[in-house]
């Protein structure tokens, strides 16, 4: 990822409205803030959640609260943790996310 056109800023992410986005079961909070090249989300799964595509896009993830499952289309899944993250590029290994009892994760992409 090379990061252009942006400024230093901070964030209040109490202050970034949040978009509902469901999924195939579950709905997702998305807080996304967007410059420059980046989109940055703080995103909250709820129970039962579960992403309604595979997603190609790259990321860098790492979780906040909870436990998520990502899935990779090939079968692979990894189960993390709070202060565990994982990094994909684009189009290197499609992937959704689930979870059971919720979550909260921080996403740079």
């Amino acid at each position: 990822m090379r990061i252009e056109g942006v400024p230093f800023g901070t964030t209040d992410w109490s202050n970034v409205p949040a978009t509902e986005h469901a999924g195939a079961t579950g709905v997702a909070l998305w807080r996304t803030f967007e410059v420059g090249n980046i989109r940055v989300r703080m995103v909250e799964y709820s129970a039962g959640y579960l992403a309604d595509h595979w997603c190609e896009r790259g990321h860098v993830l790492l979780v906040l609260e909870g436990e998520l499952v990502t899935e990779l289309a090939d079968g692979e899944r990894h189960v993390l943790q709070p202060g565990q993250s994982y990094q994909v590029a684009d189009g290197a290994a499609p992937h959704r996310s689930r979870t059971a009892s919720g979550a909260k994760i921080f996403i740079v992409d």
